[in-house]
């Protein structure tokens, strides 16, 4: 325990001055605590606001279409807030797995295109791991746009429970799209499906 003598030691300063600038020094520590928690405190109610209001996203709503990242994941806009949004069901090709990486994104952009209104559906799940958006989504015309990836063969059926409300659409639009030798399925399609392929790339990263 810190003896009260030498808390209360006087100490002359070159100016002249006595003080107790150990008392001082110490005295200041409890506020430095309090602002500090105040602060964490204060991050962590606005943190916690913020991510209640993305879980209000409605079951089914509409929203404008900001960007398209690859062939199943894109930027949204829902009542003025921006979303990254993945495709429910399909696995499209990794940018990467040249060239139906880039052909998977041209084909989901000639489908939407940016500033393009569609309408989306939720499932059980509304955000994946990253915190993007899952989503179901459909064009003003009634196209299904995660089947329309499956049968034009730009994508692989990719579910995970409990996201399976059309998942037997799915799963037809995949078999015919194989049947046909669409895309992908094609003589020249894709080599590995795009989950044998990301896993191989976290391989190789944690090798160096």
């Amino acid at each position: 325990m810190l003896n009260k003598e030498k808390l209360f030691l006087k100490h002359r300063s070159p100016s002249g001055k006595i003080g107790y600038p150990l008392l001082k020094r110490r005295a200041r520590y409890p506020y430095i605590f309090i602002i500090l928690f105040l602060l964490t405190s204060g991050y962590y109610l606005l943190s916690q606001k913020d991510r209640s209001t993305e879980n209000n996203v409605p079951a089914q709503t509409v929203a404008v279409v900001l960007d398209i990242h690859d062939g199943d994941t894109l930027s949204l806009k829902i009542d003025h807030r921006v979303y990254k949004a993945r495709l429910i069901g399909i696995d499209a090709p990794e940018m990467g797995q040249r060239p139906w990486g880039e052909r998977a994104k041209k084909a989901l952009d000639k489908m939407l295109g940016n500033g393009k209104t569609v309408f989306i559906e939720t499932d059980l799940e509304k955000f994946d791991k990253y915190e993007r958006l899952l989503v179901y989504l459909f064009t003003e015309e009634g196209v299904f746009i995660n089947e329309r990836m499956l049968l034009e063969g730009y994508a692989v059926l990719f579910t995970l429970p409990p996201n399976v409300k059309y998942v037997d659409r799915l799963v037809r639009a995949e078999r015919k799209a194989k049947e046909e030798h669409r895309g992908i399925w094609g003589k020249r399609g894709l080599r590995e499906r795009p989950i044998e392929y990301k896993e191989k790339q976290r391989r190789q990263s944690t090798d160096f």
